[in-house]
């Protein structure tokens, strides 16, 4: 580029990967990454919570890795496998591949508009898979960790085919509720091994069918044998990682699961009957081969095995990233319910093949993303799902923003509209948009746009003075100082997952920047009674806007490069200090607004969304076919326009929703009134303690969130007791 004065440093720009020079493969000797996403089932259309909950999330962290320079690949694909797809296919009219093949079309389509850099994406119904599952399942049928078992199972006789637990309704042995599931009593609770034990069972397909019990024999891994080397492995893995606690280990590293009832780790059956995945493969033992013909290894047991297969569609030399545990680090990323999947089988089955597996280096799981104040459900329109968001003409970046700004790391979170109009207006625009903006048009209208400072100046880090003798250099020394702190919290949150603080980190900079231009009232007046200081604060600014170009990659690529385009400057690596990087002399692109406000006058712009993204309880019955559970792949979903409603029905259910409304807001009113001063005082206390933890992670205020977070809890639990006291004090009385 033209115009550009670079400091020179071997380490300071990041390396772009050229895929035409061939596939990225680990170095001896360096820290290496492998990334990979819970693969996405093919036929289900992503919502916001599958999103952020592993493909972003894992996006995020392979940008991550990418600006330390660091070898690194990120692989996923979709899950093609298994009965939903085989029954799916079958009410559709058309083959399993022929389904599969356009669900991954519209997979691939939502992933490139949300701008996810895979290195790989592929897919499971590949040759690769085939052989590299059979593989897997034949060294643990030579390793002995496989035995067969029989067991009664549901039948279909008009489909030919044995039935899955969510295809199977009838009758539960305990209450006699007509409606229970194949694996579980709605109404009392009950859990069923097996559907058989339901009465009257009947297949949830089509009523009409003929249900039978038939013996059916499977292969088991022997998860009992393997479990002591699992948690050797897996103590000795959550120290070196620092694991936290998760869906499935606690923070002692024990495994706690549903499906050991106490009892450690039984076998697990790793077989379906199924006509729709990868083969069981002969083993050369005659009356095992002859029991499971016909059968298909279980999709999870073949789904994990994805990462390594899609890896060997990328390079054939596939082996240097999943059988190279000393040099490769392997990051997986996913919601908590797939946490037992990658925590316990996928390690045992690769620890029983005496294979020398990359296994998990570290796990970042996440809890539920609602939407508003309900669930998303495609069947019943309620949420935006993946290929809906560009529909509200908002770009990939402010939807990356927000959803990495709430992503659940701890606890559910929610998708609020009006949250997400705020984000936009109140923290990208005004804080990160506004800061950049101000700087290089300053830059462009009076220095014709190049970089001021003083000439010969080379640049590199920043050492503040300890005791500053004037003012201006006791404000670059707090700055600078603030800067280096921020940025090696950023990395400390990066490295560890914590993807959510990370950003809130990354906007605290940003929020320190304009705040370095209000502390040296940049405008005309400095630049004209004092030249040189003027010429600092703006050599500083741009050297923190490049910083900023690389805090955000991760989070926000399209900004970056919007950075990158007004700074005429390539792509940076991340430091480990704040330094002048772009030298006085060089030559900034013109000035661009980065984000565009959400017009919301009146609340009008929230409740259009609301009202496009809402569904219509009324009519969410009216939904055929539902599907398995009242999952979205059960059918086309119709529009509610599309559908007539009983009008009186409708005005019956808004009337009891507005009575509903009006007795909630009645209650909290006389609630209100009861309540005691010291209530009063402790719940104005924890207010003011929440919106000060959350000016903290925007970059508003100074402080530590965690201890303004803590005292938050301590004066919740202060209240808590306060009630408890008062609640037995009313009963005395």
């Amino acid at each position: 580029m033209s115009g550009q004065k670079l400091r020179q440093d071997d380490g300071l720009l990041m390396y772009i990967h050229d895929p035409s020079k061939g596939p990225v493969l680990p170095k001896d000797g360096q820290e290496n990454v492998l990334i990979t996403s819970a693969l996405p089932y093919v036929n289900n259309v992503p919502h916001l919570g599958n999103i952020i909950g592993s493909t972003l999330s894992a996006d995020v962290f392979a940008r991550y890795s990418r600006t330390k320079n660091l070898p690194t690949i990120y692989i996923c694909g979709t899950d093609e496998y298994g009965t939903a797809t085989e029954t799916k296919a079958l009410e559709e009219g058309i083959t399993p591949l022929e389904l599969c093949t356009k669900f991954h079309l519209l997979h691939t389509e939502i992933y490139e508009w949300f701008q996810l850099s895979f290195d790989k994406w592929g897919r499971t119904s590949t040759p690769e898979h085939t052989k590299l599952t059979q593989e897997v399942y034949l060294d643990l049928h030579k390793n002995g960790l496989l035995q067969l078992e029989t067991a009664e199972q549901t039948y279909c006789e008009d489909d030919e085919l044995f039935l899955a637990d969510r295809f199977v309704e009838g009758e539960c042995p305990q209450c006699h509720y007509d409606d229970a599931r194949g694996d579980q009593c709605d109404k009392c609770g009950l859990t069923y091994s097996s559907p058989t034990e339901l009465l009257k069972p009947r297949c949830k397909r089509n009523k009409n069918h003929k249900i039978s019990v038939k013996p059916s024999t499977h292969a088991c891994v022997r998860l009992d044998l393997l479990q002591p080397k699992l948690e050797e492995w897996m103590q000795k893995q959550r120290v070196k990682a620092h694991w936290g606690s998760n869906a499935v280990i606690t923070d002692k590293g024990e495994i706690v699961e549903p499906r050991m009832l106490g009892e450690g780790l039984r076998p697990s059956a790793i077989t379906r009957d199924l006509k729709w995945g990868v083969q069981v493969p002969k083993t050369g033992n005659e009356e095992e081969d002859k029991a499971l013909e016909g059968k298909v290894i279980y999709v999870w047991f073949d789904a994990p095995i994805g990462y390594p297969s899609i890896t060997a569609s990328y390079t054939d030399q596939w082996e240097k990233w999943w059988k190279n545990p000393d040099n490769v680090q392997l990051y997986q990323f996913m919601g908590k319910d797939n946490v037992y999947f990658h925590t316990v089988l996928f390690p045992s089955t690769l620890i029983g093949t005496g294979q020398p597996w990359t296994k998990l280096h570290n796990i970042s799981s996440t809890q539920y993303l609602n939407y508003e104040d309900t669930k998303f459900s495609k069947s019943r329109n309620i949420g935006v799902f993946g290929n809906n968001a560009r529909e509200t003409g908002q770009p990939p970046e402010v939807w990356r923003y927000y959803l990495l700004s709430q992503r659940p790391e701890t606890s559910d979170s929610s998708f609020l509209w009006s949250s997400f109009i705020a984000a936009n207006n109140n923290e990208l625009l005004a804080n990160l948009g506004n800061f950049v903006n101000r700087v290089v048009k300053f830059v462009n209208a009076k220095y014709e746009s190049v970089v001021p400072g003083p000439e010969g100046f080379e640049g590199g880090e920043i050492v503040p003075e300890s005791s500053p003798s004037t003012p201006a250099a006791q404000l670059d020394a707090d700055f600078i100082n603030h800067t280096n702190t921020r940025l090696s919290e950023f990395r400390a949150s990066m490295d560890d997952t914590r993807l959510r603080n990370g950003l809130a980190t990354a906007m605290s900079l940003s929020a320190r920047g304009n705040q370095y231009l209000q502390d040296n009232t940049l405008d005309n007046s400095l630049l004209a009674n004092q030249p040189e200081r003027c010429a600092q604060v703006l050599l500083n600014a741009i050297n923190l806007i490049y910083l900023l170009s690389v805090t955000f990659h991760p989070f926000m690529p399209s900004t970056s490069e919007g950075i990158l385009r007004q700074l005429n400057a390539p792509a940076r690596s991340l430091p480990t200090k704040f330094s002048i990087d772009i030298l006085p002399g060089h030559k900034l692109g013109k000035a661009e607004y980065l984000f565009k406000k959400i017009e919301n006058l009146n609340g009008s712009q929230e409740k259009a969304w609301q009202k496009q993204f809402g569904g219509d309880s009324v009519v969410a019955d009216k939904v055929e076919p539902s599907g398995p559970g009242g999952h979205p792949e059960g059918g086309k979903v119709p529009k509610v326009k599309d559908i007539k409603v009983d009008a009186s029905k409708k005005a019956a259910h808004l009337a009891k929703q507005a009575e509903v409304v009006k007795a909630k807001k009645a209650a909290a009113k006389e609630a209100e009134k009861n309540k005691t001063p010291e209530e009063k005082d402790l719940e104005s206390k924890i207010e003011h303690q929440g919106k000060l933890v959350a000016s903290i992670k925007k970059g508003l205020q100074q402080g530590n969130p965690e201890e303004e977070l803590q005292k938050a809890k301590e004066f919740k639990n202060q209240l808590a007791e306060l009630r408890k006291k008062l609640k037995e004090a009313s009963l005395a009385n």
